[in-house]
């Protein structure tokens, strides 16, 4: 099967334009994980390539298929506002060599961790992984292979990630939409969870 990183890299140009930063992070044992930083307006997004160069396997498996199995890529999107939050790139990195380094499968609802503030000063260290198909089509390889699908991630409050862990991802995004939650604010606050 060929490389499909370049086709990865075009879908993402395709639907969010040219680049204005990349970087690039090795972790012992895994491939290389590149960030892409696209700046439109006010608002960045940093989306990863290299997570789907292979397929997710489940860790239960007692042998990984190269073609077969999900693929996917993250995509945070954050208003710019004086924060650093470029600072996002080796957090983005560590979460897209997680199926690697791990053996998890990154799918729609769960949350995933870094342990520390996702930027400096960020009110979140963790993100609720969300649908793909939106703001990045899924991108269809040759059968057998699965496409591969553009996640967002949604940054959450140590509050949210406590209460999404009990009451389930949907009934934290309808939280969010009936409160009117600027997901994109770099600094908001915890919305209300009575």
């Amino acid at each position: 099967m060929a490389d499909v990183l370049p086709l990865v890299e075009a879908r993402l140009r395709a639907a969010l334009g040219e680049p204005d930063a990349r970087a690039a992070v090795t972790f012992l044992g895994t491939d290389r994980i590149e960030v892409l930083r696209f700046t439109e307006g006010d608002v960045v997004r940093y989306a990863t390539l290299g997570m789907s160069a292979q397929p997710m396997t489940d860790p239960t498996a007692a042998l990984a298929d190269p073609v077969k199995g999900p693929r996917a890529e993250l995509v945070l999107s954050v208003r710019a506002s004086g924060t650093d939050t470029d600072k996002v790139l080796r957090p983005l990195a560590v979460l897209a060599a997680s199926p690697q380094v791990e053996g998890l499968v990154v799918a729609p609802g769960a949350s995933l961790d870094v342990g520390e503030p996702l930027w400096p000063g960020a009110p979140f260290t963790s993100v609720l992984v969300a649908e793909s198909g939106g703001l990045v089509e899924d991108l269809d390889l040759d059968p057998p292979a699965d496409p591969v699908r553009f996640l967002p991630l949604l940054p959450m409050t140590a509050n949210e990630a406590a209460w999404k862990r009990v009451h389930g991802a949907g009934a934290l995004q309808e939280r969010w939409l009936s409160g009117g939650t600027d997901l994109r604010d770099p600094q908001r606050k915890s919305v209300s969870l009575d």
